[in-house]
């Protein structure tokens, strides 16, 4: 094994250990903003969606653990579906003036409608190819086509919070 200074074994061991008072002494910091924090929120509530949908949907197909499909009446129930439902009732809150502000009182009522909005997306775009091709093709080859949205509109998310100082003041420890 290499051996390593000790200036960068004890820099090594700090990464990552940050303790709650810290890390929402950063937070606060960095998100003073409250339309930053918004971008924040949405970023991880869609990225943690996605993840979630598409894990959920393996072990479906695969028949492990508890999961199962929605076929109430026969009719099966997409995830969009509830994505749809999501980004509806966040854009009522939203044109309702509940959730969108940078009113400190609202604080709270934005952040969950930033997370439910961005998990809606997500729950969307994950079945990009069936609204696309109007057709359930999510296993199949077309059903790329929905994680080729994915990765764009995660890639859109991921670049206006990439200008901001938090994940490089984080590195930097």
């Amino acid at each position: 094994m290499p051996r390593v200074s000790r200036s960068r074994r004890s820099r090594r061991s700090k990464l990552g250990r940050f303790s709650p008072r810290e890390l929402g002494v950063l937070y606060s910091k960095h998100f003073a903003d409250a339309c930053q924090e918004r971008r924040f929120l949405s970023t991880l509530g869609f990225f943690t969606a996605f993840a979630t949908a598409r894990g959920v949907t393996h072990a479906i197909r695969a028949n492990k653990g508890p999961f199962r499909n929605i076929d109430p009446g026969g009719h099966h129930i997409h995830h969009m579906t509830f994505g749809i439902v999501g980004m509806i009732v966040t854009g009522t809150l939203w044109i309702n003036d509940i959730g969108n502000g940078a009113n400190p009182a609202h604080r709270p009522a934005s952040r969950v409608t930033s997370a439910l909005f961005g998990a809606g997306v997500a729950l969307t775009l994950d079945e990009f190819a069936l609204w696309l091709n109007l057709q359930d093709d999510y296993w199949t080859k077309q059903g790329r086509e929905s994680i080729d949205a994915v990765a764009l509109y995660g890639s859109l998310l991921l670049m206006a919070l990439y200008s901001r100082d938090l994940l490089r003041e984080l590195a930097r420890v």
